[in-house]
């Protein structure tokens, strides 16, 4: 009975179908975030045939994926609050829209200096003050 009522309304309800289609567009945000933090190993899990290093490794993509969605939040974060002391208007409806699992702010390959007394005397590191791959937005660089 539920299945049919779930369906019946998403079939009749453009409102409740763009909502349930923004969510599962965030799922697979994250999804490829994973992918990309894991390409280096292609996506495959190098770890030996061992279930317990299999679950090893699993939990360590678990962990940095987390980080990068914290890192990249609080960086959303710090950018809404530089464009709304800029006298831009950002509004809280728009802010639900945005998912944290992207991964155009990051540099997977390559090493990134860091100067740390200077970078992180704020407990921060400085926004970008130029827009990332054309996009036009502010987000902290990992």
């Amino acid at each position: 009975m539920r299945r049919t009522l779930h369906t019946a309304r998403y079939l009749s309800d453009p409102v409740y179908r763009r909502r349930i289609s923004r969510q599962l567009n965030k799922g697979e945000s994250l999804h490829a975030l994973r992918r990309d933090l894991h390409y280096t190993q292609q996506g495959t899990f190098a770890a030996r045939p061992y279930l317990s290093d299999q679950t090893e490794q699993a939990w360590c993509l678990t962990i940095l994926t987390n980080s990068v969605v914290v890192w990249t939040t609080e960086y959303f974060g710090l950018a809404v609050q530089r464009l709304r002391a800029d006298g831009k208007s950002v509004e809280d409806a728009l802010l639900t829209h945005i998912s944290p699992g992207r991964s155009e702010n990051i540099n997977f390959f390559g090493a990134i200096p860091v100067e740390v007394e200077a970078e992180l005397a704020n407990g921060w590191r400085p926004l970008r003050t130029r827009p990332v791959n054309g996009t036009g937005g502010m987000l902290g660089q990992i």
